[in-house]
C-alpha cells in the first residue's frame, strides 16, 4: 500500500514539475488516445481521428517541449502495456468460460474416450492429451536444453580460447534468431524419416521428435543467457580462488557458477518457456492425436499440445470448439505466469543467498 502510495504521488510529482505546455501536451494527448479507445469499441470506423490528433499533438510536443513530451510517452507506454495485457487476460477468460461450463471439471479430468468431439449432438473437449503431450515435450525439451544449454556457456566464458569465443558467441545468438517453422521443417522430414526407418515406430510424430526439435531451438537461448550471467561475475571473485590454490575448475565449480546460478536458473527457465510456447514446430511435427499414449508414459507415442492443438483447428471451429481452444489458451497462459512467477521467486531467493541475507 506503501509502494503504491508513493508511486502515485511520484507520478503527480513528475507532472507537477512540467511547464504549462508540457501539461497540456499530457491532457490532449491522453484525451485523444481515450477517445481513439472508446472510438474503436464503439465506432471503429472513426477511431483514425482521434489517432491523427494524437500524432499532431505529439509532433507539435515534441517541438515545443521535447523532454515534457518523452515523458509522457514513456508514461503513456507503461499504462498501456498493462492495460493491453489485462484486457487481453479478460478477452481469453470471457471467451473461454462457454467451454468451461460446459465440460465443468472434465475438460481438465476427463480421461475416457472420447476426449475431443466437436459433434453437435455431444460435444466433448477434454485438454488432458494436450496438457500431457506439452508436459511431456517440454520434459524432454529441457532434458536437451538445460545441461547442454549451461555446459555451452561454462565453455563459452570460461573454457574456449579467445579466438573460439569470438565465433561461438555470435553463431549461437544466429541460431536463435532462426524461424521455428524451419526447425519443425528439419524435425519433419529429417528426425521423425529417421525414427520411423531406424527405429520402426508404428507412427509419425513421436512426442520424442517434437521434445528433441524444441530442445534444440531452446538451446541457442540458454545458452546465451546463461553466458550473460557467467560472464558477469566479477573478475575479483575468480581471481581470489586461484591466488589461493584453487584450479580453473573447482574456481568455475566452486565460485563461478554458484555466483551465476540466479542467472542460470533464469535463462533455464526462459527456455523451458519457449519450449511450452512453442507452436509452429510442435505443429509441424506431431500428429495431432487427441488421445493419450498407451502406454501414458511412452515417449514414441502420438498424441497432442495445447499449442499444436489452437494452431491446428482453429480455422475451422465452430463457437463451441473455440471456446475450448480459448480455454486451452487460458490453461498456457496461466502455465506460462505460474512459470515466470516461479523463476522470480527462485532468482530473488538465490540473490538473497548470494547476497548473506539468510
Amino acid at each position: 500500500m506503501a509502494g503504491s502510495t508513493a508511486g502515485v504521488e511520484s507520478i503527480r510529482r513528475s507532472f507537477e514539475g512540467m511547464g504549462r505546455t508540457g501539461r497540456a501536451i499530457s491532457g490532449l494527448g491522453t484525451v485523444a488516445v481515450v477517445a481513439a479507445l472508446l472510438a474503436f469499441l464503439v465506432a471503429p470506423r472513426f477511431t483514425a481521428f482521434p489517432l491523427v490528433a494524437f500524432g499532431v499533438v505529439v509532433v507539435y510536443g515534441w517541438a515545443a517541449d521535447q523532454a515534457a513530451t518523452a515523458k509522457f510517452l514513456t508514461f503513456l507506454m507503461t499504462v498501456s502495456t498493462i492495460l493491453i495485457l489485462g484486457l487481453i487476460t479478460l478477452y481469453l477468460v470471457a471467451k473461454s468460460i462457454p467451454a468451461f461450463k460446459l465440460m465443468g471439471p472434465d475438460i481438465l479430468f476427463r480421461t475416457e474416450e472420447p476426449m475431443w468431439s466437436a459433434s453437435s449432438e455431444n460435444p466433448v473437449y477434454s485438454l488432458v492429451p494436450a496438457v500431457w503431450g506439452t508436459l511431456m515435450t517440454t520434459f524432454i525439451a529441457t532434458l536437451i536444453a538445460a545441461p547442454l544449454g549451461v555446459a555451452g556457456a561454462l565453455f563459452i566464458s570460461e573454457l574456449a580460447p579467445g579466438w573460439a569465443r569470438e565465433i561461438l558467441k555470435p553463431s549461437v545468438e544466429t541460431l536463435a534468431g532462426i524461424p521455428s517453422v524451419v526447425y519443425g521443417l528439419i524435425g519433419y522430414t529429417l528426425l521423425n524419416d529417421y525414427l520411423m526407418n531406424e527405429l520402426a515406430l508404428p507412427t509419425y510424430g513421436s512426442l520424442f521428435a517434437v521434445g528433441s526439435v524444441i530442445g534444440l531451438m531452446a538451446l541457442p537461448t540458454v545458452v546465451s543467457v546463461a553466458e550473460d550471467a557467467i560472464s558477469s561475475v566479477p573478475s575479483p571473485m575468480k581471481s581470489g580462488s586461484l591466488a589461493l590454490g584453487a584450479t580453473d575448475w573447482q574456481t568455475v565449480k566452486s565460485v563461478t557458477l554458484p555466483a551465476s546460478m540466479s542467472g542460470i536458473s533464469a535463462a533455464v527457465l526462459l527456455g523451458i518457456g519457449r519450449a511450452i510456447g512453442e507452436t509452429m514446430a510442435a505443429t509441424i511435427i506431431i500428429g495431432h492425436a487427441m488421445e493419450l499414449p498407451d502406454p501414458i508414459y511412452d515417449v514414441f507415442g502420438n498424441t497432442e499440445t495445447l499449442t499444436g492443438l489452437i494452431a491446428s483447428q482453429y480455422g475451422n471451429a465452430s463457437s463451441m470448439q473455440m471456446s475450448a481452444l480459448f480455454a486451452a489458451g487460458v490453461v498456457l497462459f496461466v502455465t506460462v505466469l505460474v512459470l515466470s512467477v516461479v523463476s522470480q521467486v527462485i532468482e530473488r531467493r538465490m540473490e538473497q543467498k548470494l547476497g548473506g541475507n539468510e
